[in-house]
């Protein structure tokens, strides 16, 4: 196992990193390959001579060629492959590249391209990258992590599969998930890829159309469920605390059965997170931080109708009644301001529930005046209708289920509703931001989950901002690890909120905008890192330093793709 090493020439101040071997190797192992990059003299002193081509060039001119060659390519999938492969061999080119095109590679490199490629991993395998953890091989897990790339992980972003963003159980196909989650960890926030490990927990699908491919390459077998699961879980979770005890770990992508009992059955026992969950909440609120803003009301005076109860819709939620009780508000007025809507209707009290929805259950008294289309469940629309809603999430995946009534509806509730179809990928968005606009006569400010082009409407553009946790989580991880705490709290994502909304101009606002460009997502990291920091010492749970030592702290933590000169490490 390696241990990747930046240094300081202690007489020039040059920065050098360390080459744990030469020739053949180097130019094979994707952190150390600078390709054609390589300078004459380390060919030399690093036994290159002959394994390259005479010209040496610079990353820019590798930028050039290899954005050529992304550019040729015919359809989103094969941009995928070639990034996939530039980044199998040569990372600070591939993040160097990345940076450059963040806002038009963002959708190849994760969603809603990556979704294809989970559906295709086991016929678009090339090359091993990450942890691979089965049911089958648990009782080896020392050696397992013993396999791993570095020694000096800081970063784990793991998946069992099961809820591939929002088409389900992918078995091991879910891997291109934390592959590509790691990708938006280095490229928004700088944490060095050596630093970094994704991890597929295989422990079966009940994908029938997986199980029946013969090139799948995965765990052949039924899912594990109860005790069967936990085992395996658990001993992946003391793998982790034996072998990298200060990484932050990232549940990603688990189902709903196990995605919240696992987050509060480990949030104190190792530093982490649920993205899905937590990740997904904070943007949102930011997102709603904005648009009181704009509206110049208060979170508090809004009623907020969350369409979909799994992962997305209760942690929206739950960090919506974080902001309430912040605004002074008890814990039983903020969830008053919440209604919550599942498969059977309007979350009520006696219906079978599941335990982490409990918060949102309205009591028989509290609708027993609404007047309903059928008595037997209160729907969508009858909640809009009779809460009077300001504000609306989707977070479903049923795609043209925000209709012409339920968006007149929110216009007649207020003079400027909040429209959020914020499920993923594009097609399962709830409506799309034209029919938004269109349908409230352009009197809405709309956020969405998937990127949306500009909407043209009476003349003027109307750009979209996407509610894309990338504006989150890669901050959240590493505020967390600069500050060093035990745990990631509410409270943090709490400040990463706020932090975020208060990153949008005034003139931005005045455009319909609720959040920061994507291009300013490095600024965006550092800041909402420096938030958690804060937090964390506020709390007990960080480094004590003062505010500006905090943000020096993350500043210097922010990696650059750029090549560094080597020296070999001497054995």
């Amino acid at each position: 196992m390696l241990t990747f090493s930046k240094q300081t020439d202690p007489f020039t101040g040059e920065y050098y990193v360390q080459a744990p071997f030469k020739g053949l190797f180097l130019t094979e192992h994707p952190v150390y390959n600078k390709g054609t990059a390589f300078p004459e003299d380390e060919r030399h002193s690093l036994g290159l001579c002959g394994l390259l081509p005479e010209g040496v060039s610079s990353l820019k001119q590798q930028k050039e060629r290899t954005y050529e060659a992304f550019s040729s390519k015919s359809s989103d999938l094969e941009k995928y492959i070639y990034m996939l492969s530039l980044q199998d061999r040569n990372e600070t080119l591939y993040y160097a590249l990345l940076l450059d095109h963040l806002e038009e590679m963002l959708p190849i490199v994760y969603t809603p391209t990556v979704g294809k490629a989970c559906q295709q991993f086991s016929h678009l395998y090339r090359r091993r990258r990450g942890l691979y953890i089965s049911a089958r091989n648990i009782d080896h897990i020392d050696e397992i992590f013993s396999n791993a790339p570095f020694s000096n992980v800081s970063l784990i972003v793991v998946t069992d599969g099961e809820r591939i963003l929002g088409l389900g159980d992918l078995g091991m196909g879910g891997m291109g998930i934390p592959i590509g989650k790691i990708s938006l960890y280095v490229a928004a926030a700088g944490i060095h890829p050596a630093y970094t490990l994704p991890i597929l927990v295989d422990v079966g699908t009940n994908n029938e159309a997986l199980l029946e491919d013969p090139l799948y390459l995965g765990l052949r077998q039924k899912r594990l469920e109860g005790d069967e699961y936990d085992e395996v879980i658990e001993a992946v979770l003391n793998g982790v605390r034996r072998h990298f005890p200060t990484a932050l770990f990232q549940w990603e992508d688990f189902g709903r059965n196990n995605a919240f009992r696992l987050l509060e059955r480990y949030r104190e026992r190792i530093c982490s997170f649920n993205d899905d969950i937590q990740g997904t909440g904070a943007v949102a609120l930011a997102v709603l931080l904005s648009a009181m803003r704009i509206k110049k009301e208060k979170l508090r005076d809004q009623r907020i109708v969350i369409f979909g109860q799994g992962q997305a819709g209760l942690g929206i939620a739950m960090q919506v009644i974080t902001a309430l009780q912040d605004e002074g508000l008890s814990y039983e007025q903020a969830c008053s301001r919440i209604y919550g809507i599942d498969v059977d209707g309007l979350l009520v009290e006696g219906m079978s529930v599941r335990e982490e929805q409990k918060l949102l259950l309205k009591k028989r008294s509290e609708v027993a005046d609404w007047k309903l289309d059928n008595p037997d469940k209160i729907t969508l629309l009858d909640t809009i209708r009779n809460c009077k809603a300001t504000i609306l999430f989707g977070v479903t995946g049923q795609s043209g289920s925000f209709d012409e009534s339920i968006l007149k509806q929110m216009s007649e509730n207020c003079k400027l509703p909040l429209i959020m179809p914020i499920s993923n990928p594009t097609h399962k968005a709830e409506c799309t931001p034209e029919f938004a606009i269109q349908t409230t006569e352009g009197n809405c400010l709309i956020a969405t989950g998937s990127p949306f082009a500009p909407v043209q409407y009476k003349g003027e553009e109307r750009k979209i901002s996407q509610c894309n946790n990338l504006y989150i989580f890669p901050g959240v991880g590493l505020g967390a690890l600069v500050a060093g705490t035990p745990k990631v709290t509410d409270e943090m994502f709490l400040a990463s909120a706020i932090a975020l909304s208060k990153m949008v101009s005034q003139d931005q606002l005045d455009q319909g905008l609720m959040l920061p460009p994507i291009d300013e997502i490095r600024q965006v990291s550092a800041k909402v890192a420096h938030a958690v920091t804060l937090e964390a010492r506020q709390s007990g749970l960080g480094v004590r330093a003062g505010d500006d030592k905090l943000f020096d702290m993350v500043k210097n933590a922010m990696w650059k793709p750029v090549y560094l000169s080597y020296r070999h490490a001497k054995s």
